[in-house]
């Protein structure tokens, strides 16, 4: 029953992003944001999700209480979206207070995602979030013909989310407070890895925010694009399913794989924008620089750290929230031809960063 109900939450949490990073820029263009614009609506909410681990150091407690508040919280901020996306600043305000809330959802449940169920299992049920990716980007695909149809289908799978995310209470130990944990958290002690995190996410920041734009506006039918999406996401769901055996090796070596992997995947973005055929080969890459990847770093640092779900937060929010935020921005100012030469020199940066050998090699 646990493993259906976190399951059923990573399928709808992932549906949601599927809206955001999918349809949601294609959206906001269609309204007539500037690339710009587009560029700093989507850069707001990765930098709440920096700034909200801090306040958990010493001022506030990640338990039952505050994660509650935060599922009602996106709930709020979805039905806001409808009141302000024609208007950009207050859409600005909303998708930030939208990152706060998000910065402690699946930070809370994947700590108890990976002690549950541990490294066999982990893959074959986060593998049910990129199902609900995948079936978003070819429903969606075919139906938005307004901006309020991304939004109805975003209100509704964030719903299911809080659901599913609310039956999961009861398999949380409250009793077990991380946050007295005998040694202090330091990013200093690992600080190539927080890099590393950090420029892997920066060099997402085209894919992410304008690689639908992008692929349009170089003749790909926004069919086709959501077709792309979709199989770089069932290559994804093919490797979380057998990637166990993978997760038992060095996970260190796992990880420079996939970044160097990635470096490969935006260099043929960048040479080949108009080539179907080799976009969607480096869609297949999609399964390691982030399926293989995500899963390598998670456990690595579940290892590293006592307090492991503040670790988590701060990892979502160096990676995906302040890499995310400078991601987007610069998306937004380099956007154009080299946009993904720029991507594959800001992976190469995350390669060198994970190969010192301070890290720890942790199997």
């Amino acid at each position: 029953m646990l493993f259906f109900k976190l399951s059923a939450f990573y399928f709808f949490y992932f549906a949601a992003v599927g809206v955001y990073v999918i349809f949601l820029p294609k959206v906001l263009h269609d309204l007539e944001y500037t690339a710009m614009q587009i560029g700093i609506v989507f850069a707001l909410a990765p930098l709440m999700r920096f700034i909200t681990p801090f306040l958990f150091l010493k001022h506030i407690k990640l338990n039952q209480n505050v994660f509650k508040a935060a599922l009602f919280l996106s709930i709020f901020c979805s039905i806001s979206f409808y009141l302000t996306i024609e208007n950009f600043y207050f859409f600005m305000v909303n998708n930030a207070i939208l990152g706060a809330s998000l910065s402690l959802i699946l930070p809370y449940l994947e700590v108890n995602a990976i002690k549950i169920l541990g490294k066999d299992k982990y893959g074959r049920s986060r593998l049910f979030g990129s199902i609900g990716f995948i079936l978003v980007a070819i429903l969606l695909g075919q139906f938005l013909t307004h901006p309020f149809v991304a939004l109805h289908y975003y209100l509704f799978v964030n719903v299911l989310t809080v659901v599913f995310a609310l039956l999961l209470l009861k398999y949380d130990d409250v009793k077990h407070d991380e946050s007295l944990s005998s040694e202090p958290f330091s990013f200093f002690k690992y600080w190539p890895f927080w890099v590393a995190i950090f420029f892997m996410q920066l060099s997402f920041g085209g894919f992410y925010n304008f690689f639908t734009i992008y692929e349009t506006e170089h003749g790909v039918s926004l069919q086709m694009a959501s077709f792309m999406w979709s199989f770089g996401v069932i290559c994804e769901i093919i490797l979380f399913y057998s990637q166990a055996p993978l997760l038992k090796r060095n996970l260190l070596h796992i990880i420079k794989f996939c970044l160097s992997l990635t470096i490969l995947r935006w260099f043929l973005l960048f040479v080949y924008p108009e080539n179907i055929i080799i976009t969607f080969f480096t869609q297949s890459i999609h399964a390691f620089s982030f399926g293989l990847f995500h899963s390598a770093v998670i456990i690595y640092l579940y290892s590293l750290y006592e307090n492991k779900k503040l670790a988590q937060q701060f990892m979502y929010g160096v990676a995906y929230g302040l890499g995310g935020f400078m991601g987007a921005l610069i998306a937004g100012w380099l956007y154009g031809e080299y946009l993904f030469l720029y991507s594959a020199i800001f992976a190469l940066f995350a390669l060198i960063s994970i190969s010192n050998k301070r890290l720890p090699n942790t199997i």
